[in-house]
């Protein structure tokens, strides 16, 4: 028994040191996947901002046409099917336009609550890399603080509350703590750190998987043959905005024959 009390510290030791050393490489494998996945955020809202200027606005020139055209064409028809052919291609045209134009408009009114800002500071209080204990913590409270950046800029309250009551629950019990409490600690830590990789891992899938990250992925594979998909896209667009003005041409033409 007395040999079992003697052996017992040191095999807490030992499961403490692995503890820590399988923290940092989870965290450090954490690190690597916000990097991994901020970076691809920002190049497809790079990406998109590109093509809205160049095809996206085409688009809506065209949408915003065929719109016309439909209109004048229940102008000329009067019937019920023109008339929702028309609805139909109005509703439609906004939305393009909503799309092109409207991105750039809800980011400049973007206005944090009071309870966001609350919240916002309450999660900067707790993860600041100021208030890290050691270097290592340090290097995680700075990628918390990345992450709850983030989370701000996109309004995302249920993001800041999940790290906050993260932070909460896995530092609750820092004080006084024996080993095993400090091993459950630990272990929880490793825990929510695997839960957030997977998290991002699920999110870089989503991102390349979305209509935008495929044509992304589609714009680099062209670029690496010298080739330039937006432009591709944009002359094509040309084409047919020059057609839907040749038609609405003809169709006002029809529409002033018969006064209308």
């Amino acid at each position: 028994m007395s040999a079992e009390i003697v052996l017992q510290p040191s095999a807490n030791a030992a499961s403490l040191a692995e503890r820590r050393e399988r923290l940092a490489a989870v965290r450090a494998a954490l690190a690597e996947r916000e990097a991994d996945v901020a970076q691809i955020r920002s190049q497809l809202k790079a990406f998109e901002g590109r093509y809205l200027r160049r095809v996206g606005v085409l688009y809506a020139e065209l949408d915003e046409i065929w719109a016309r055209i439909t209109e004048r064409e229940a102008d000329l028809y009067k019937s019920d099917s023109a008339r929702r052919r028309a609805q139909e291609a109005r509703e439609r045209a906004q939305e393009t336009h909503e799309a092109a134009f409207g991105a750039e408009q809800e980011a400049e009114e973007f206005d944090a609550s009071p309870s966001l800002k609350t919240l916002f500071r309450e999660v900067a209080k707790r993860i600041h890399p100021d208030f890290a204990s050691d270097e290592a913590e340090q290097k995680h409270f700075t990628l918390l603080m990345t992450r709850a950046n983030q989370a701000y800029s996109r309004g995302d309250a249920e993001a800041l509350q999940r790290l906050l009551d993260d932070h909460l629950e896995v530092n609750a019990a820092r004080a006084d703590e024996g080993d095993g409490q400090a091993l459950l600690r630990l272990a929880r830590q490793i825990e929510h750190a695997e839960r957030d990789i997977a998290a991002l891992d699920r999110e870089h899938e989503a991102l390349l998987g979305s209509e935008i990250g495929q044509l992304y992925t589609d714009a680099e594979a062209a670029a690496r043959e010298n080739r330039d998909l937006l432009e591709e896209l944009a002359a094509g667009l040309r084409e047919r905005i020059a057609d839907a003005q040749y038609r609405m041409e003809f169709v006002e033409r029809q529409v002033s024959a018969l006064g209308r």
